[in-house]
């Protein structure tokens, strides 16, 4: 298992950015932060980059089900979805994977909550 699962797309980064918060949504997740590294670096660094946008992505349901586990589980919240122009031009969309995140939390009791969140990733992935 991968720590991200990811997947090239048919799509123009503009479609892929409204494909991807529509399927998302569709699993019971909405982007509460949208980060444009390509922007970013221009301002700051005056550095071209590849167009590359990491979206940070919430269910709030399963984020209160996990701080009642876990209270530091803040800290890897939230899930974080990466849609980026390769150097071929294709759009690549890459979602963190739960399981493999979670891993090293010491509490088991996470478990059966992060097989539910990856599942639900995988199917937007899936969709695409």
């Amino acid at each position: 298992m991968s720590y991200f699962n990811s997947k090239l797309v048919d799509y123009s980064f503009e479609e892929a950015i409204e494909k991807i918060a529509e399927e998302l949504k569709k699993e019971g997740f909405g982007v509460l932060t949208e980060i444009d590294v390509k922007e970013i670096f221009k301002k700051r660094l005056d550095v071209d980059f590849r167009k590359y946008k990491i979206f940070g992505a919430c269910n709030p349901s399963f984020a209160y089900e996990a701080l009642k586990i876990e209270p530091h589980i803040g800290a890897l919240l939230p899930c974080n979805v990466i849609i980026q122009e390769n150097e071929k031009g294709k759009v690549d969309i890459a979602i963190v994977n739960p399981i493999e995140s979670m891993q090293n939390v010491a509490n088991p009791n996470m478990g059966s909550l992060a097989d539910e969140v990856s599942n639900r990733l995988s199917r937007v992935l899936q969709n695409l």
